[in-house]
């Protein structure tokens, strides 16, 4: 149930996962990739983007003109709407967002048009 899989398979899935924390300003590096850890909950209670300049990678948090559900158990709207703002919307106009799907976006266009989030 707290992965959601009963919702869309007849069997359950059950995985033992690997818990690694991360908080706010945290890097992750991989090579030269070094990400960023931002806090965004909302879409769920832990949820994180990972930045790094010119680049966000924002699972269901933030979509091209919508954002993340919130109608799961422990999801907020109002958590979700002021992590957007909060943190992605302080980021340059130019920085490209990358969704879990759908189709990449940038914070300026969002910041501009995004009719769930506004300014």
């Amino acid at each position: 149930e707290l992965n959601l899989s009963v919702y869309s398979n007849p069997t359950p899935i059950k995985v033992k996962a690997e818990i690694i924390e991360v908080k706010q300003g945290d890097h992750i590096t991989c090579g030269d990739i070094d990400l960023e850890v931002l806090e965004t909950p909302g879409h769920t209670p832990g949820g994180v983007c990972y930045y790094m300049e010119g680049l966000v990678f924002v699972g269901d948090t933030l979509f091209r003109d919508s954002v993340g559900r919130t109608d799961f158990p422990n999801g907020s709207y109002e958590t979700l709407i002021s992590s957007i703002k909060t943190q992605l919307y302080r980021l340059p106009d130019n920085t490209m967002v990358y969704p879990g799907h759908g189709p990449e976006t940038n914070i300026g266009y969002e910041k501009q048009y995004n009719p769930f989030v506004g300014q």
